[in-house]
C-alpha cells in the first residue's frame, strides 16, 4: 500500500456533481409529476412522470457508484492526508446536522398541528369564531380520525409492527457498534459478519415497514388522502424509510469493502460515516415511535 499522503489533496476536476444534480433533478421532477397525474380529477395514468422517476433512480446509482469508485480508489492510495480526514469529518457532520433540521421541521410540523391548529380549530381560547364557522361540531383529539368531508381513519397502534421495527433498529445500531469495533482491532471476520447482520436487521426493518403502508392502506383507511394524520404520519415514516434505505445503501457498500479487505483499523473513516448516519437514523425512528405511534 501507497505510503500515507502529507499534503492536502486536491482532486481532479470532476463530472459527478454536475451528473447527480441532473439525475436528482430528473428523479424529484419525475417524482413530482407522478404523483400529480395520479391524483390529478384529469384521467392520467401518471406514465411519463413514473419513466421519469425510474430514469432519476437509474442514473443517481449509476452517478453514485462511479463517483464511489473514485473516491475508494483515492482512498486505498492513500492520497487522503491527515487534514483530508478532517475535512471528510467535518463534512459528515455538516450533512447529519442538515439531515437533523431536515426532521426538526416535520416534527415542528406535527407539535403545531396537535397543540395548536387542532385546539384552535375546536374553538380553544379566543377561538370560538373559528370552530363555529369552519366546523362547528369539530372537537379536538389527536389523532384526528376524521376529515372535514366526513372519511374516517384508524390509528396506527404503536405494539404492533412499530414496536418490532423499533426492536430490530436498536438492535442493528448495537451490532452495526460491535462491527465498527471490530474495525479496529482489525478483526476482519467479525466485522464481516456483524455488518452482514445489521444489513439483514436494516432490510428487514424496510420490509416490515412496506408490509405496514399495506395494512394500513387496505384495513385502516390511513392515506395520504385520510386528513392531516395521514400527512404527517406518511410525511414522518416515509422520509424516514427513505434516509433506513440510503443508510442500509452506505452499510452495503461498507460490507462488500469490508470483504475486500478495504478498512483497516488506520483507514476506515468510511464506515464510521455509514455508521453515524446508521445512528441517526435510528435515533430518529425513536422519536417517530414515541410522537407518531405512542403519544
Amino acid at each position: 500500500m501507497a505510503e500515507k499522503a502529507t499534503t492536502y489533496y486536491v482532486p481532479h476536476s470532476s463530472p459527478w456533481p454536475i451528473f447527480a444534480s441532473i439525475a436528482l433533478g430528473t428523479l424529484v421532477l419525475g417524482l413530482v409529476h407522478f404523483i400529480q397525474q395520479n391524483t390529478s380529477a384529469v384521467d392520467n395514468d401518471g406514465s411519463l412522470g413514473g419513466l421519469m422517476f425510474l430514469v432519476g433512480v437509474a442514473g443517481m446509482i449509476t452517478v453514485l457508484s462511479l463517483w464511489w469508485r473514485d473516491t475508494i480508489t483515492e482512498s486505498l492510495a492513500n492520497m487522503n492526508s491527515a487534514q483530508m480526514d478532517v475535512s471528510y469529518r467535518m463534512g459528515m457532520m455538516w450533512f447529519i446536522f442538515s439531515e437533523v433540521m431536515f426532521f426538526a421541521a416535520f416534527f415542528g410540523a406535527l407539535f403545531y398541528v396537535r397543540n395548536l391548529a387542532v385546539p384552535w380549530l375546536a374553538g380553544e381560547g379566543s377561538n370560538e369564531m373559528t370552530n363555529a364557522l369552519l366546523w362547528p361540531e369539530f372537537e379536538a383529539s389527536w389523532p384526528l380520525l376524521m376529515t372535514p368531508g366526513g372519511d374516517t381513519t384508524q390509528a396506527m397502534g404503536p405494539w404492533g409492527l412499530p414496536l418490532i421495527n423499533t426492536i430490530i433498529l436498536i438492535t442493528s445500531s448495537v451490532t452495526c457498534t460491535f462491527a465498527h469495533h471490530a474495525v479496529v482491532a482489525g478483526d476482519r471476520a467479525k466485522q464481516v459478519r456483524w455488518l452482514g447482520i445489521t444489513l439483514i436487521l436494516g432490510y428487514a426493518f424496510l420490509v416490515l415497514q412496506g408490509y405496514e403502508y399495506k395494512h394500513a392502506y387496505q384495513d385502516l383507511g390511513l392515506t395520504l388522502d385520510a386528513g392531516i394524520y395521514g400527512s404527517t404520519f406518511f410525511m414522518l415514516t416515509g422520509f424516514h424509510g427513505l434516509h433506513v434505505t440510503m443508510g442500509a445503501t452506505m452499510l452495503t457498500v461498507m460490507y462488500f469493502r469490508s470483504r475486500k479487505g478495504h478498512l483497516t483499523p488506520d483507514n476506515h473513516f468510511a464506515f464510521e460515516a455509514a455508521a453515524w448516519y446508521w445512528h441517526f437514523v435510528d435515533v430518529v425512528w425513536v422519536f417517530l415511535f414515541i410522537f407518531v405511534y405512542w403519544l
